[in-house]
């Protein structure tokens, strides 16, 4: 059996190896700029019966690659439903899931840290007690698609009409972000840390669907749990900093 710290030793050399693939292959200012730019549609739940929902992801400097989530709660903060998560997540199976074998392969993988808030929020426990979606408990197809690489236009609408004000909320994560105080060695042994450094940022904005204003400019709330292991909210920003340049602007629009 191997022993933590073999493991530990593992991880830490995938990680390594992870970190040096990106600084090799990242892309020049041209390319990333590009990223920002181009917009892809991106459509959910079209035979919803409420208001129709428009999210507008403007990319940062920081955009690369990232993993998001958009959800309706109601003024209370209670969880109404998912609008759009990536295939990935609303699956389990990832692209790049195992290196078992030494290469890449598309696999099943447990990602908690990924995006703790939403999946907490959404509050479906799978077999291993952890919220996130798995292969036999996934979200339906209807509100998942592939995942954005620049930035995007998200078009969906609420299953039904909703008549008292709700919240509009978008969390957004990307992987091996550093920074000072979000670094490799915070938590010593803990793998899903180690795929993570700074947690995700979720963003919200309220909507009285009486009142209804042109756009609503979603703001950082704050970020959730760095290893996923609850579903809090931490309010004080202080700490993040890039992962705040992820999006350079969120804005929402609804209409009846």
């Amino acid at each position: 059996m191997k022993s933590e710290k073999s493991i530990e030793m593992k991880y830490l050399i995938i990680l390594i190896s992870a970190v040096l693939l990106a600084s090799c292959t990242a892309k020049p200012s041209a390319s990333k700029m590009a990223q920002r730019q181009t917009f892809t549609d991106v459509i959910t739940n079209p035979s919803g019966t409420g208001q129709e929902i428009e999210l507008s992801f403007y990319g940062g400097p920081s955009l690369y690659y990232p993993l998001m989530a958009v959800w309706l709660e109601d003024e209370q903060g209670n969880y109404i439903q998912t609008l759009f998560v990536p295939k990935a997540i609303a699956t389990g199976v990832f692209r790049y899931g195992s290196n078992a074998s030494g290469k890449w392969v598309e696999a099943a993988k447990r990602a908690p840290q990924t995006l703790p808030y939403w999946s907490h929020k959404r509050g479906v426990k799978a077999s291993d007690g952890l919220y996130m979606p798995d292969p036999e408990n996934p979200v339906a197809d209807a509100y998942s698609g592939a995942t954005p690489v620049t930035s995007f236009v998200m078009k969906s609408r609420a299953d039904n009409q909703l008549s008292s004000k709700f919240r509009v909320m978008f969390e957004v994560n990307q992987n091996w972000d550093w920074n000072e105080y979000w670094t490799n060695d915070k938590y010593p042994g803990e793998r899903n840390y180690l795929f993570n450094a700074q947690p995700s940022v979720i963003y919200e904005g309220l909507v009285d669907p009486d009142r209804l204003q042109d756009r609503y400019l979603l703001r950082p709330a704050g970020h959730s749990h760095p290893t996923g292991a609850t579903g809090e909210l931490f309010t004080d920003l202080s700490t993040i900093t890039t992962a705040l340049q992820i999006a350079d602007s969120v804005v929402v629009r609804v209409r009846k």
